[in-house]
């Protein structure tokens, strides 16, 4: 089988698309991915072909919110999508996949397959496309409307219509006749049921697989944080790339959060999230760039995150108990669905994160300590890839 797996946005959306690359890999399929250059994704051994956008730039240059996305909508938002649709149309013409797998940024997909008669295959890496009444949409807002709920799910179709012009060339581009494009095959979500339960009124062309990601053995921990993990329990803390406000304030106030709980704090700096200045430096404190999660997150107390979903299920899959301050997007969702299901005290509003509600907070993490274990559990039997794979297999056969 020959597959073309299709991802833009940053490391968060690339991780599980280069997992899902390396099990198709394993089980001896022809692949490809189209994907964002710089992405901090390990994708030796992958057959890549870029689209020629960088979003960790981007992000480094005009940080994360929904501001900035609009004032930069016209120099940076507008080419960034014209190159996704429009690159990962011609990687397909070139590369006549029998199967393509996309991310929902790439809106060319459905006419790509449309003209070579193939399977289209959605990850929906949040739940935003497929309607339901069991919860709104990610990234609109984190109150039930019940029955309206399934509105908003009208965000995606409409967001599309801002870049109609570039379908339209794409059309030209692989010959699709412009009509209404069929709905994917089926849509993917590498999401674990005990983070998201799946709703009833869902088609039974959806899918939730459980988290894509890599099994290593090779893995190996950079010898400080090694020689700090082994001195004894901490509390983790990394907002990965969410580059908005002053990083010096926000991880001043974690910091001291953690230890006026009296714990040791590990730091992962990231993409501008948080900055440690040298006077807060002690021995209780480690701060590095990144970390692997799946090798450190099994040994924090708590981990203290963004919300993304990538490290919302590596914290639960490692028994860690989340405190989520989210920013932006489907971050305020993943935090409520979080707390919701008794996983998770209650998101701290990123203009509300103080010493003091950090500290609240780990201190109340201890009362979800039993039922994230209960999680992880469910978790470690989970194979995401490999039911992702066999979904896509069915479709290839039809």
């Amino acid at each position: 089988m020959r597959l073309l797996l299709a991802t833009a946005g940053s490391r968060g959306d690339v991780e599980p698309f280069a997992a899902l690359a390396r099990r198709a890999m394993f089980e001896g399929h022809e692949v490809r991915l189209a994907a964002p250059d710089s992405s901090g994704v390990g994708l030796s051994g992958i057959d890549v072909v870029s689209m020629g956008v960088d979003y960790t730039r981007m992000i480094e240059e005009q940080g994360v919110s929904a501001w900035a996305a609009i004032r930069s909508f016209r120099e940076v938002v507008r080419p960034t999508m014209h190159a996704v649709i429009v690159q990962t149309a011609r990687a397909a013409m070139e590369y006549r996949p029998d199967v393509l797998i996309s991310h929902p940024k790439v809106l060319s997909a459905p006419l790509v397959c449309e003209a070579l008669g193939i399977p289209h295959v959605l990850v929906e890496t949040v739940p935003s496309m497929t309607p339901t009444r069991a919860f709104p949409a990610a990234g609109t807002t984190t109150r039930n409307l019940g029955a309206l709920n399934r509105l908003t799910y009208r965000a995606a179709g409409l967001s599309a219509r801002m870049f109609r012009s570039d379908l339209t060339e794409v059309a030209g581009l692989v010959g699709a006749t412009r009509r209404r494009p069929a709905p994917p095959a089926a849509t993917l979500l590498p999401i674990s049921p005990a983070i998201l339960e799946r709703p009833e009124d869902w088609p039974e062309s959806v899918h939730l697989t459980g988290p894509w990601r890599t099994e290593s053995a090779d893995s190996t921990l950079r010898e400080d944080v090694a020689s700090f993990i082994a001195e004894g329990r901490f509390v983790y803390a990394g907002f990965g790339s969410m580059a908005a406000g002053d990083p010096s304030i926000r991880g001043r106030e974690v910091l001291q959060g953690i230890r006026d709980r009296g714990s040791r704090a590990l730091i992962a700096t990231g993409l501008g999230g948080l900055r440690i200045g040298d006077d807060l430096l002690g021995d209780d404190v480690l701060v590095v760039p990144s970390v692997d999660h799946d090798l450190v997150l099994p040994h924090a107390e708590a981990a203290i995150h963004h919300g993304g979903i990538g490290t919302l299920q590596a914290a639960t899959r490692a028994g860690a108990v989340s405190i989520v301050v989210p920013f932006i997007a489907d971050q305020p969702f993943w935090g409520a669905r979080l707390h919701e299901r008794g996983l998770a005290p209650a998101p701290i509003p990123r203009r509300r994160l103080n010493a003091h509600h950090v500290g609240e907070a780990l201190t109340d993490s201890t009362k979800y300590r039993h039922a994230v274990n209960v999680a992880a559990e469910v978790m470690s039997n989970e194979h995401g890839t490999a039911v992702a794979m066999e979904i896509i297999r069915q479709q290839a056969d039809t």
